[in-house]
Protein backbone atom coordinates (compact mmCIF):
# COMPACT_ATOMS: atom_id res chain seq x y z
CA UNK A 1 0.00 0.00 0.00
CA UNK A 2 1.53 3.50 -1.24
CA UNK A 3 1.61 5.59 2.10
CA UNK A 4 1.47 9.43 2.19
CA UNK A 5 4.64 10.92 4.45
CA UNK A 6 3.79 13.97 6.47
CA UNK A 7 4.82 16.37 8.95
CA UNK A 8 3.72 16.74 12.14
CA UNK A 9 4.77 20.20 14.05
CA UNK A 10 3.44 23.01 15.46
CA UNK A 11 3.23 25.40 11.93
CA UNK A 12 -0.25 26.75 10.65
CA UNK A 13 0.51 25.46 7.45
CA UNK A 14 0.93 21.20 8.79
CA UNK A 15 -3.15 21.26 8.96
CA UNK A 16 -3.50 21.77 5.28
CA UNK A 17 -0.89 19.27 4.63
CA UNK A 18 -2.40 16.74 7.13
CA UNK A 19 -5.97 17.11 5.47
CA UNK A 20 -4.43 16.65 1.83
CA UNK A 21 -2.67 13.70 2.53
CA UNK A 22 -6.05 11.92 4.60
CA UNK A 23 -8.06 12.70 1.66
CA UNK A 24 -5.54 11.67 -1.42
CA UNK A 25 -4.77 8.47 0.76
CA UNK A 26 -9.03 8.06 0.89
CA UNK A 27 -9.47 8.66 -2.54
CA UNK A 28 -6.61 6.27 -3.83
CA UNK A 29 -6.71 3.56 -1.40
CA UNK A 30 -3.43 4.70 0.71
CA UNK A 31 -2.22 4.98 3.60
CA UNK A 32 -0.72 7.96 6.00
CA UNK A 33 1.97 8.08 8.22
CA UNK A 34 2.84 11.24 10.48
CA UNK A 35 6.25 11.83 11.43
CA UNK A 36 7.62 14.55 13.99
CA UNK A 37 11.45 15.51 14.13
CA UNK A 38 12.42 16.49 18.12
CA UNK A 39 15.02 18.18 17.42
CA UNK A 40 18.29 17.72 19.17
CA UNK A 41 18.77 21.49 20.55
CA UNK A 42 15.72 20.63 23.01
CA UNK A 43 17.89 18.38 25.14
CA UNK A 44 20.94 20.52 25.34
CA UNK A 45 21.03 19.94 29.15
CA UNK A 46 21.88 17.56 31.84
CA UNK A 47 21.09 13.97 31.57
CA UNK A 48 18.32 13.90 33.90
CA UNK A 49 16.50 17.43 33.10
CA UNK A 50 16.69 16.26 29.34
CA UNK A 51 15.25 12.68 29.95
CA UNK A 52 12.22 15.12 30.92
CA UNK A 53 12.27 17.30 28.22
CA UNK A 54 12.24 14.54 25.79
CA UNK A 55 9.58 12.86 27.54
CA UNK A 56 7.06 16.07 27.46
CA UNK A 57 7.72 16.51 23.87
CA UNK A 58 6.63 13.16 22.84
CA UNK A 59 3.50 13.45 24.98
CA UNK A 60 2.55 16.65 22.98
CA UNK A 61 3.50 15.46 19.84
CA UNK A 62 0.84 12.08 21.02
CA UNK A 63 -1.46 14.80 21.91
CA UNK A 64 -1.14 16.47 18.89
CA UNK A 65 -1.03 13.54 16.89
CA UNK A 66 -4.15 12.03 18.41
CA UNK A 67 -6.42 15.11 17.43
CA UNK A 68 -4.99 14.15 13.75
CA UNK A 69 -6.00 11.08 13.76
CA UNK A 70 -8.93 11.26 15.16
CA UNK A 71 -10.05 13.31 12.33
CA UNK A 72 -8.87 11.25 9.68
CA UNK A 73 -10.44 8.05 11.16
CA UNK A 74 -13.87 9.62 11.43
CA UNK A 75 -13.91 11.73 8.47
CA UNK A 76 -11.91 9.93 6.06
CA UNK A 77 -11.88 6.27 7.27
CA UNK A 78 -8.03 6.45 6.90
CA UNK A 79 -6.42 5.34 10.42
CA UNK A 80 -2.42 7.45 10.66
CA UNK A 81 0.78 5.89 11.90
CA UNK A 82 2.99 8.15 14.40
CA UNK A 83 6.32 7.53 13.93
CA UNK A 84 8.42 10.20 16.07
CA UNK A 85 12.34 10.64 15.27
CA UNK A 86 15.08 12.93 17.31
CA UNK A 87 17.67 14.69 14.84
CA UNK A 88 17.19 17.27 12.60
CA UNK A 89 14.75 17.49 10.47
CA UNK A 90 15.36 16.81 6.65
CA UNK A 91 18.03 13.95 7.40
CA UNK A 92 15.57 12.54 9.31
CA UNK A 93 12.72 12.79 7.11
CA UNK A 94 14.71 11.28 4.22
CA UNK A 95 16.11 8.77 6.53
CA UNK A 96 12.20 7.67 7.47
CA UNK A 97 11.80 7.79 3.31
CA UNK A 98 14.61 5.42 3.20
CA UNK A 99 13.59 3.17 5.88
CA UNK A 100 10.05 2.52 4.50
CA UNK A 101 9.57 1.48 1.09
CA UNK A 102 5.75 1.82 1.05
CA UNK A 103 6.17 5.53 1.48
CA UNK A 104 5.53 6.74 -2.53
CA UNK A 105 5.06 10.50 -1.36
CA UNK A 106 5.82 13.35 0.54
CA UNK A 107 3.50 16.06 2.01
CA UNK A 108 4.82 19.29 2.93
CA UNK A 109 2.80 22.38 3.75
CA UNK A 110 4.03 25.69 2.82
CA UNK A 111 3.61 28.71 4.62
CA UNK A 112 1.93 32.23 3.80
CA UNK A 113 4.31 34.25 5.54
CA UNK A 114 6.42 36.91 3.26
CA UNK A 115 9.46 34.84 4.65
CA UNK A 116 9.25 32.20 2.37
CA UNK A 117 7.76 29.07 1.90
CA UNK A 118 8.84 27.42 5.54
CA UNK A 119 12.75 25.60 6.05
CA UNK A 120 11.70 22.25 5.49
CA UNK A 121 9.83 23.54 2.05
CA UNK A 122 12.72 25.35 1.28
CA UNK A 123 15.37 22.89 1.98
CA UNK A 124 13.73 19.70 0.54
CA UNK A 125 13.22 22.33 -2.56
CA UNK A 126 16.85 22.26 -3.08
CA UNK A 127 17.12 18.30 -2.71
CA UNK A 128 14.35 17.33 -4.53
CA UNK A 129 16.30 16.48 -7.88
CA UNK A 130 17.58 13.49 -5.92
CA UNK A 131 14.58 12.59 -3.52
CA UNK A 132 13.47 9.09 -3.86
CA UNK A 133 9.83 9.80 -3.86
CA UNK A 134 7.68 12.80 -5.43
CA UNK A 135 7.40 16.00 -3.17
CA UNK A 136 3.47 17.57 -2.87
CA UNK A 137 3.54 21.35 -1.57
CA UNK A 138 0.38 22.47 -0.39
CA UNK A 139 -0.56 25.90 -0.04
CA UNK A 140 -0.94 27.15 3.77
CA UNK A 141 -3.90 28.93 2.91
CA UNK A 142 -5.59 26.77 0.49
CA UNK A 143 -9.84 26.39 2.12
CA UNK A 144 -10.90 23.16 2.44
CA UNK A 145 -13.31 23.23 -0.19
CA UNK A 146 -10.20 23.71 -2.64
CA UNK A 147 -8.52 20.92 -1.32
CA UNK A 148 -11.57 18.98 -1.42
CA UNK A 149 -11.89 19.42 -4.71
CA UNK A 150 -8.28 19.05 -5.99
CA UNK A 151 -7.67 15.40 -3.99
Amino acid sequence: MRKFLVILDDSRECLNAMRFAAMRAAHTGGGVTILSVIPPEEFQHWIGVADIMREEARERIVVHFEVFAKWMRDRQGIDPELVIREGEPVPEILAQIREDADIGVLVLGAGTEKSGPGPLVSQLARASGSLPVPVTIVPGDLSKEKLEAIT
